[in-house]
């Protein structure tokens, strides 16, 4: 599948809707109150959470300084640092803005996609069930994602962010809980032992991120939980799949195994407020 700049953008906008959704709404419904504050690109959470970021950036022209300075100062006041997520096929003036103003590169991760409809089979290896998960069972669901994030994936690029069990399951229930988001449980010989999640925006469906617990690795429930979703988001009439993870990770080797193609990749940089 190729991807031009316009496509990216497609993608981009529906990465900052689910970002500012789920650190605004989802989360001012959890906790009660709003959050530290949501700029268009840019929002924070709460403390220590993987959705304070920038993202979305060199799609609509380059900003002013002023704007940068207004989330940088929003960030400092937090005492948190900014972390800008720039696709390598946005404007690459922004790449100059940000390393002018002393954001430094820290790491990548790769947006994968395939075009839809087209030709998927389903997956269903022995002993394994991909079912909807209600909210009924969202603490259950919530946990196992957890314990599957928990032991991370060694192959590839090591990510380069760790969090607090406690911040990752809010940063978890923010984005699963967003409008339109689709969570799915697998089943190993009857044991709750992984999930994932698809949003649908715009004809884009968006693919979460998906976990298996430990002991149940290595027996296709992640090839079993992306079959699932490319049949639903095809169903729904998406025309793009799209999946991000580390680079040269499982988790990307199981995307191309089902027919995705690497898209772009994210530059990650972070600027230090304290």
């Amino acid at each position: 599948m190729f991807c031009d700049p316009a496509l990216a953008a497609r993608i981009e906008r529906a990465e900052v809707q689910l970002i500012t959704e789920s650190s605004v709404a989802a989360h001012g419904r959890r906790r009660g109150d709003p959050p530290g504050f949501a700029i268009p690109v840019a929002s924070f959470a709460e403390d220590g959470s993987p959705l304070n970021k920038v993202a979305g950036l060199g799609f609509d022209g380059v900003p002013e300084p002023a704007e940068p300075a207004e989330i940088e100062r929003a960030f400092a006041d937090l005492g948190t640092p900014v972390q800008a997520e720039v696709a390598t096929l946005a404007d690459p003036a922004i790449v100059l803005l940000l390393t002018g103003r002393g954001y430094r590169l820290v790491s990548f991760e790769n947006v994968l996609g395939r075009a839809l409809p087209g030709d998927h089979c389903p997956v269903t290896p022995a002993g394994i069930e991909i079912r909807p998960s209600g909210q009924d069972e969202i603490d259950r669901w919530l946990e196992v994602m957890a314990d599957g994030v928990a032991v991370a994936d060694t192959d590839g690029v090591p990510s380069h962010e760790e969090f607090a069990r406690e911040v990752l399951l809010g940063a978890m229930r923010d984005l699963a809980t967003a409008d339109g988001v689709r969570r799915y449980g697998a089943w190993h010989d009857g044991v709750f032992a992984g999930g994932a999640s698809l949003r649908i925006s715009a004809g884009i469906a968006q693919f979460g991120g998906a976990a298996t617990v430990p002991a149940h690795r290595r027996r296709g429930i992640q090839s079993a939980l992306l079959a699932a979703r490319l049949a639903d988001a095809t169903a729904a009439g998406c025309e793009v799949a799209v999946i991000t993870t580390q680079p040269g990770s499982t988790s990307q080797h199981n995307a191309q195994r089902r027919g995705f193609d690497l898209l772009y990749t994210r530059a990650i940089l972070v600027l230090e407020t304290r």
